[in-house]
Parts: C-alpha cells; structure tokens; sequence
C-alpha cells in the first residue's frame, strides 16, 4: 500500500505538524461546488484577474485579441487529441522558422521595470502567441502591462505562479526550446490516443504531472483542484479504475513500505512520536501493543498494524476516496493544507491529496440518496466514521500528461517530473508559491 504522503518530510520530519495545523485552522465551510473548486488553479486566478481588469490601468482593449484559456475546458475530453494534433502542426511552423529567441538571464523584472531583456521576451512571448502583436512592433525595454499579462498568460499554460512577474521559475519554462515542446506534444498524444476514447458523461481525472485533478461532466470541467502527488521516487501510477467509496473522518493504517522506510528511522531517534501523533500499535492478534515493546532496531516493526486515529492531526484528512486499484492508493484530504500553495507539488509517496475535497466529494455524491452539501458537511463535522458507497461508482483516470491543447485551443505544457517523456526537458526550479 502507498501512503498518501511523504512522512520522511511531513510527518517525521523536522517540520512542526501542529503549527501548519494552526495555520489552516478556520478555513471555510463549502460554499459551491464550481466556484470553490476553480479558485484553486492559476489558471482560473488568471481569467478572474482578466474579467476583474487587474492586467493594470494601460492594458487596453487591444490585448483582448490574445486568447485567453477557458476555466471550465477539460484536460481530457474527447477534443483534447484533435486540439493537439492542431497544436503540433503549429509548433512545427515555429521550429521550421526556427523557434524562439532564448531570453538572458535576468533575477526578476515585473511592471515598470526596464531591462535588455524585455525586448527578447517581447519576441519570446509573441512566437508562442501570448502576447498582443500591437506590443511587439517596436523594440521596446520596458516591462509594460502588455509584458505582464502576456507572462501571466505563459504562467497559467506552464503551472507556475500566476502573478505576471517574471523569475527563475518562469524564465527556465520560456527557454525550453520549441523543438522540445514540439516533440513533448508528438510524446503526449500518443498517450492521449489511448484516453480520450470511452469517457462517459462523468468522469474524474488526475493528471500528475500537473498535480491537479478536474471532476468532468458532459464535456465541461466542473470542478478543478489543486492536489499532491507521489515524489520522484515513489510516484503515482496511472489508474483506470471508478470511485466507489467515500469515508468521512477515516483512520489512516500506515503501510508497510512507509513502516520500513520512514516510521523505524524515526523511531529510533524520537521514541515518543507515536504517541504524540495519535498513532496506536496492533500485533497480529489484533491486540494494542505499547512502542516500547517494539525493537526499532530490527525489521520487527513491519509485523505490526499502525493505525492513526481520526481527526485535524489524521494523515488523510478528514475525507478519504476509495477505487479499487492493485497499487492501494487513494484520494484524500490533508491537515497540510500549505502544500497546496506549492508549484512543486510532488510530495506524496503515491496516493493523491486534493484541495477543497470537500466540494468534490458533494459532487462524488449527487445521486446518492440523501446526500445534499448539507448532509457531508455534517458528516464532518460529526467526528463519526461513516462509510458512504456511491450509488453509481464514478470513472476515474490517474494519467500522465505533460503536454495538451484542451478544447479552448490553449496550449499547456507541465514538467515532466518522472522523466518519462525522454526528451530531457529541464525542470522548473521549485523555487516559488501560490
């Protein structure tokens, strides 16, 4: 069984759990499901910040003319081969004319600034068609609102930080070679091929590489979040299965693997942290055994059940998501709510945790007799166990997708945390927050 995260950093690390606890105390209660959900992706804080006109007071009406992405558009739908087959003839026009100019390096420009810089990054970003073509005509150094939202539109295709400045993280996507992204559209769609076929009117789908998981209902994304997925080292796997279960205030049994690897190190330097963190000891009799029976010097541990109580201190949250899978992963919440703010979500040791899951589950829900937002928000806050089998299981698709064009004809592209393209693209630096 696959834990639902990194203990080595999380839980036996040096990080203070209860103070990260504290800080996620009060968050509010469900409010709506779509509106909720979309505040959690760039991508949609982007279009929030467009429809609200916060590009700045010179971001005329001309910019309008650059297509922005469409926040209920699925990463996976029946369109998503078509769109990216579209997207490939385009990129091979602009590696046959060849590419794009590479951007020097600068440690951080933003509105108002000028720099050398900016007048590659004006061509830069007009290659890939993010900024408005009235802003590229003159050689201009200045970091203007037109280079701002361009950057945020580049951000939001690229899962970096949406806040229109320009640093590493950013600067290390816009010098990709177009070649290279090219080529990462030709890898992906051979993936998409074998996805976009038989998908149902609903659907859920994880996508790994951009750590974000979208509830899909006839062809329109009714629910994004934000989520973490398994580190490099113990990575999600692709799943075709269907959500069957949801429980309400779980206990969390940590498998064996997180046992071997992270629970007896600790152990061994920290004898009191079972107890503190609610965690009780079972032997093959089912019969509660005290830690200091327990010789964490030796593999002794891995024949005995850790379980974690419920609770705000419980690995898994209050919620947990169950499907039938031969990895024995899941979905759930976290008392790590901060990770979400992260660009670098690759923290989990395989499951998947999901931001604002409360509201996905009221959509896991609808049908389910008796299930209303009112009823799980009382589960929860009822302490209580509680079992809820879906009436009608729900598919569900964990998949590996660093390149894409949705149905909006937007381009995304995501770092290809596992290697698997092999292409050697570099990776983003982890270097910035939400």
């Amino acid at each position: 069984m696959i834990k639902a995260k990194s203990l080595s950093r999380s839980r036996f690390g040096s990080v203070d759990r209860r103070r990260f606890l504290a800080q996620c105390a009060g968050a509010a209660a469900l409010s709506g499901v779509a509106s909720r959900a979309f505040a959690d992706d760039p991508l949609d804080a982007l279009m929030d910040d467009g429809r609200a006109g916060q590009f700045g007071q010179d971001f005329d009406q001309a910019s309008r003319t650059v297509h922005m992405p469409k926040a209920t558009a699925p990463m996976l739908s029946p369109a998503t081969e078509q769109f990216t087959q579209k997207a490939i003839a385009a990129y091979d026009e602009i590696v046959a004319r060849g590419g794009w100019p590479t951007v020097p390096h600068v440690d951080e420009l933003r509105v108002g600034n000028r720099h050398p810089s900016v007048v590659d990054l004006r061509q830069r970003l007009s290659l890939s068609g993010d900024i408005d073509p009235n802003a590229v005509a003159a050689a201009n150094d200045t970091y203007d609102s037109y280079v701002e939202a361009a950057i945020r539109r580049f951000q939001a295709r690229h899962g970096v930080t949406v806040d229109g400045v320009l640093r590493a993280s950013t600067l290390a996507a816009l010098n990709v070679p177009a070649a290279i992204r090219r080529d990462q559209l030709k890898v992906n769609i051979a993936r998409l091929k074998t996805l976009t076929t038989n998908l149902g009117p609903r659907y859920v789908v994880v996508n790994i590489p951009a750590a974000r998981v979208e509830a899909i209902e006839n062809d329109v994304a009714v629910s994004r979040h934000t989520a973490v997925v398994g580190k490099v080292d113990r990575p999600s796997p692709d799943i075709n299965s269907k959500i069957v279960q949801v429980n309400f205030n779980p206990f969390w049994t940590v498998p064996v693997s997180i046992v071997r690897k992270d629970l007896i190190p600790i152990m061994q330097d920290k004898p009191d942290y079972l107890t503190d963190n609610h965690i009780r000891i079972f032997d093959p009799n089912h019969k509660e055994v005290q830690p200091s029976e327990i010789n964490w010097y030796s593999d002794d541990a891995v024949h005995y059940t850790f379980r974690e109580d419920p609770g705000d201190h419980n690995s898994l949250g209050r919620i947990r998501i169950n499907f039938p899978s031969q990895y024995g992963v899941y979905m759930h919440d976290t008392p790590l709510k901060n990770l979400f703010g992260e660009d670098f979500r690759y923290d989990s040791s395989g499951c998947c945790r999901v931001q604002n899951v409360q509201a996905l589950v009221v959509w896991l829900l609808d049908g389910t007799k008796g299930w209303t937002a009112d009823k799980v928000e009382q589960a929860i806050k009822s302490g209580d166990q509680v079992n809820v089998n879906l009436t009608k299981p729900i598919p569900l698709h964990w998949v590996y997708v660093t390149g894409w064009s949705a149905s909006d004809g937007i381009v995304q592209f995501r770092d290809d945390i596992y290697s698997r393209d092999g292409l050697g693209a570099p990776a983003i630096p982890a270097t910035t927050k939400l």
